[in-house]
């Protein structure tokens, strides 16, 4: 029997032509059984021009922030595989296709797409500042988790409904360090986890800002690190959750 695919697309403000036009493609390439736009603080006339694509808009008044969209959309997908894109549409359809497939297989409870595999395509570079603190950051995660990857952060991952189930009640980061996180958490829980190298390029109008959310992710790289040992059964870090953690964000409502 063939497996089901649902495809979540979170977008803060975005450049709807361009998104647009992302959907209309993985559409036409994927053919997913669901696929759902989270539309966060939309500007005007935003619901009304994606309202012909063929994907539910659900909208959000508010921005809750790229983890907690991702969340609930998947919370609300009916399918066997989950993923997620990138509204800018740094990913081509066709490398969603890539990383999806090993997941859709059943060879992989969750597949991360990368930019910086020694195999990925770069059809465009970020500027300077932007790939060193990005360098620095996929370091210094490899050295304090335990997936061992090139990229945490390429907006493009894929993860089986199973796996899911077991993820979703761990995870508490609503913005850009839910990616990091996620992947502590698949890897503190035993996952079958694959690297997959995509075609990127760079879009120099993402809402990511290179200093500030990057510094964000930093520090939710190291909570990202408590939480995995919590999981893990460490019995320090089991207490310091129950006093000082964030309830998971199903419990927030995803906010």
């Amino acid at each position: 029997m063939s497996r089901s695919v649902g495809v979540v697309v979170p977008a803060y403000r975005p450049d709807v032509d361009r998104l647009s036009r992302y959907v209309r493609d993985l559409d036409e390439r994927l053919a997913p059984a669901e696929l759902r736009i989270e539309l966060d603080d939309p500007g005007p006339g935003d619901r009304e021009a994606l309202a012909d694509l063929p994907a539910t808009v659900h909208v959000a008044d508010r921005r809750r922030g790229k983890g907690a969209a991702i969340t609930e959309g998947f919370d609300a997908l009916g399918t066997d595989v989950l993923a997620f894109a990138d509204a800018d549409g740094s990913t081509p359809a066709d490398s969603i296709a890539d990383v999806i497939d090993p997941v859709l297989s059943g060879a992989f409870d969750l597949a991360a797409g990368s930019r910086r595999h020694p195999e990925s395509e770069i059809q465009s570079h970020q500027k300077t500042l932007r790939r060193f603190l990005g360098d620095a950051f996929a370091w210094l995660a490899r050295q304090l988790l335990d997936p061992d990857l090139h990229d945490y952060q390429c907006g493009a991952k894929a993860v089986s409904a199973n796996f899911w189930s077991r993820l979703r009640r761990h995870l508490t980061e609503s913005g850009f360090a839910w990616d990091i996180e996620l992947l502590a958490i698949a890897g503190a829980l035993g996952g079958k986890i694959t690297e997959v190298p995509v075609v990127w390029e760079d879009q120099p109008e993402s809402t990511v800002d290179p200093v500030s959310d990057t510094l964000s992710m930093f520090t939710g790289l190291l909570t990202a690190r408590h939480r995995a040992k919590a999981v893990r059964g460490d019995r320090l870090h089991e207490l310091l959750a129950a006093r000082n953690d964030r309830p998971p964000l199903i419990e927030r409502g995803g906010q």
